[in-house]
């Protein structure tokens, strides 16, 4: 009797490094399981404190929790890690003194709250880090994602952004416990 081994139909638990590029903070290099991957980092680049609307890309490593997906215009990626569609109605709270700081909401919404149903593209595929989570901070920073980048990989408001082929292959090699580490 043929053994399955079930293991090779898992993917690991990878640590993702990113490092911004000598003379350019707001552009970075992403390594892990496979070759380096250019990506879109925050106006002020990495920063080791993040204050909320700082610009900066938070310093640290990060858990990747969820995939989020625009299913009217892109397939779902192919992944070990919680997928979920966005809805039309799906915020996430960016106001620091609100019980739901740095937490998706159901839009329209009391307080200040990011549209997941974006009209661009930047959120076609979103990837949830735990930054500011446990404990969450009051101004310490929200909405800190993985996304797609703007044409020309132009900076982010703090998140990291790939272009959609990079993050594919990035979230093909993606388990639970997967981590980025985004390097000062």
């Amino acid at each position: 009797m043929q053994r399955h081994n079930r293991r090779s139909n898992v993917r690991e638990r990878i640590t993702l490094t990113v490092r911004s590029l000598p003379g350019n903070r707001s552009r970075g290099l992403v390594n892990g399981g496979f070759s380096s991957l250019a990506c879109a980092l925050g106006t002020s680049g990495i920063v080791t404190l993040k204050s909320e609307g700082d610009g900066g890309t938070p310093a640290g490593c990060w858990r990747l929790l969820q995939v989020l997906y625009r299913a009217d215009r892109v397939m779902k990626p192919a992944t070990s890690l919680p997928v979920r569609r966005i809805a039309r109605d799906d915020g996430w709270c960016d106001a620091p003194n609100d019980r739901n700081y740095n937490s998706a909401v159901r839009l329209p919404y009391p307080a200040s709250a990011e549209e997941m149903w974006r009209g661009d593209s930047i959120y076609n595929i979103v990837v949830v880090l735990d930054h500011n989570t446990r404990p969450r901070m009051r101004g310490r920073g929200s909405a800190v994602f993985i996304h797609l980048a703007r044409e020309g990989f132009t900076p982010t408001q703090g998140c990291i952004a790939f272009n959609e082929r990079a993050l594919r292959i990035l979230l093909k090699q993606c388990g639970p416990g997967s981590t980025i580490s985004i390097l000062p």
